[in-house]
């Protein structure tokens, strides 16, 4: 009998205190945090969806895509010397050998890796640059094109 009420008292005091733990999700491990993990792999890591009303990313160590403009329109730049805009036609051999855009990782890689919020972030305004560029280069070609049709 002493046994039972022991056994009762235990189990009630274990599940008193797991009512009163708010915190159940949240667990600590070698100073990291995890939030729906018991395993967390960076200071804090999150197993389920976030709602904010915005992320703030630094990019410390990171470049701003305006070299694209900035090779583009002075020939070189200082902030990524090696940047080279490629040709259209060397963008479609790219992507028929390798079916995703260059600098992108493929979607095999991102399922694997996932992907930097940061990196991507800089990656796709740099795509969008260059689309950009590519836009006004075609225009100008239609504008030419226009422009010899119209004295005919």
């Amino acid at each position: 009998m002493n046994r039972l009420i022991i056994f009762s008292l235990i189990l009630f005091s274990l599940s008193a205190t797991a009512q009163r733990n708010p915190f159940k999700n949240l667990s600590e491990k070698d100073g990291k945090i995890g939030i729906g993990t018991n395993f967390p792999d960076e200071l804090l890591t999150v197993k389920g969806k976030i709602h904010t009303q915005e992320v703030l990313v630094d990019l410390e160590g990171a470049v701003a895509p305006d070299y694209v403009f900035e090779n583009h329109f002075n020939g070189f730049s200082e902030a990524m010397p090696e940047y080279r805009l490629i040709t259209l036609e060397e963008l479609e051999t790219f992507l028929k050998e390798n079916n995703h855009l260059p600098n992108v990782p493929s979607a095999e890689t991102m399922q694997v890796e996932g992907i930097s919020l940061k990196a991507m972030n800089l990656i796709l305004l740099q795509k969008i640059e260059e689309l950009t560029l590519y836009t006004l280069q075609q225009q100008k070609e239609i504008d030419a094109l226009k422009e010899k049709f119209s004295e005919k």
